[in-house]
């Protein structure tokens, strides 16, 4: 009987034995969810107050590391256009920042591709780790915890500590759920980190075009009213423009003027529409012969422009005085002479474009046409004109726009241009080119 009250003693202790056990595992289980929760908030206060992806991306490595006691972390994120995973931030006595490596490739290339976590015990012995780091460097890499980084299920990259500070211990289920958990967290932050960041560099770059618009717009000519020869009218199709037109009198009294449209969109081509504007401004104030002028900013542009782009430009002198024109034309559009009879006469490029080969002025290269308004107007326009979408899908075409014309020839130069703009502008839909049209004509007394 004694015995079997020493057994029931026995099996009565081992239940209180049991529950202090359970105890103490729940107070250090309870001590690390409140540590964990408490990076948890360090972080998101830090990541937070950055907007730069690299700080952002150094700081979570730095904290995670810190908590989960290793020896050294890095963290890579996946380029989804190349499927290279990238190291951007490195912590420990090895620096790897920089190194790459495929998708799918090693330890960490499997969690990206795969979206999962792993725990590498003896990563000496595991077929998939890549020794070639500890070899270069010396180091020796024990144990590693790999976590994928993932916003909306899709893996960005991933955090890979390796070895316990004490190398006497090895990563935990504990270690990994609190790993996951963070690089949730940290994965958010660089998601939005780099959400901020594009939209800095779309707002910078927004700004910058309007500035440049700002700044091709001023080298548009003011406007001078119906009594003046020469009217002109310049429709971006989108924020930049490729093609320009200017007017300047000499001192002599006579006006020069130019229409061109340069090869491509985009800004390369709003660079090179800038330049060549500005050379047909700064050099017709000394050479008074258009196909010289266009000889001479050709030359200019054979030496800069770059990607086989090019200028087709029309370049005029009007004597106010006679009535009398010297036109000429570098692979443009033929200008067409509207005469007071109605009929339309072109004038047709004498030369291939500019930019493209050495040109001369002349016989052999570029040369003057030599005529009189007597009444009529000239038109110098780009193919945003004559190709321009009208309302029903059919396009203006170069018989289209003669027709606007000859319906109001009897209206000032202002007023056609603008009725060509109306049609071309009214479409309801979207403009895939630019619209520049150019009028020259004597004011009538």
């Amino acid at each position: 009987m004694t015995n079997d009250t020493k057994s029931a003693d026995t099996d009565a202790i081992s239940p209180d034995s049991d529950r202090r056990s359970h105890s103490r595992l729940d107070r250090r289980k309870n001590q690390a969810i409140s540590g964990h929760l408490e990076l948890l908030s360090k972080m998101s206060g830090h990541l937070a107050g950055s907007l730069d992806t690299g700080e952002t991306m150094q700081k979570a490595l730095d904290l995670i590391v810190q908590f989960v006691n290793a020896e050294g972390g890095a963290l890579f994120m996946l380029d989804d256009d190349t499927h290279v995973i990238t190291c951007e931030a490195s912590v420990g006595p090895v620096d790897i920042k920089g190194i790459t490596l495929k998708e799918g490739e090693g330890i960490v290339g499997q969690c990206v591709a795969e979206g999962s976590s792993r725990i590498v015990r003896d990563a000496q012995h595991d077929p998939n780790f890549d020794k070639s780091i500890d070899e270069a460097s010396g180091f020796k890499t024990l144990s590693i915890l790999c976590a994928p980084l993932t916003v909306q299920e899709k893996s960005i990259g991933a955090i890979e500590l390796v070895n316990k500070s004490d190398k006497d211990e090895l990563y935990s289920e504990t270690d990994l759920m609190m790993l996951q958990t963070l690089a949730s967290a940290a994965a958010l932050a660089i998601h939005n980190a780099r959400m901020a960041s594009k939209l800095v560099q779309q707002e910078r770059v927004n700004r910058e075009l309007e500035l440049a618009s700002e700044m091709q717009r001023s080298l548009l000519p003011d406007p001078r009213g119906s009594s003046f020869p020469v009217s002109g009218v310049n429709l971006p199709a989108y924020e930049m423009s490729g093609d320009f037109y200017d007017f300047f009198e000499l001192d002599d009294g006579r006006i020069y003027f130019s229409l061109g449209d340069v090869s491509g969109k985009g800004i390369n081509a709003a660079l090179l529409m800038s330049k060549t504007a500005s050379l047909f401004r700064c050099m017709g104030k000394t050479i008074h012969q258009p196909s010289l002028l266009l000889a001479t900013i050709n030359r200019e542009l054979c030496e800069t422009a770059i990607n086989g782009m090019f200028v087709t430009m029309a370049c005029g002198l009007l004597d106010p005085a006679s009535g009398e024109v010297h036109l000429s034309n570098a692979g443009h559009e033929p200008p067409l002479i509207h005469a007071q009879d109605g009929t339309f006469t072109e004038v047709p490029a004498s030369s291939p474009p500019l930019g493209i080969l050495p040109l001369e002025a002349g016989e052999a290269g570029i040369t003057d046409e030599i005529f009189n308004l007597d009444g009529g107007t000239l038109y110098v326009f780009t193919d945003g004109v004559t190709e321009g979408d009208l309302a029903d899908g059919g396009r203006l075409e170069v018989e289209g726009f003669k027709q606007i014309i000859r319906e109001r020839q009897r209206l000032p130069a202002t007023e056609r241009i603008d009725a060509v703009v109306t049609v071309l502008r009214n479409t309801g839909r979207a403009r895939h080119d630019d619209i520049t049209l150019v009028a020259v004509q004597l004011p009538t007394t």
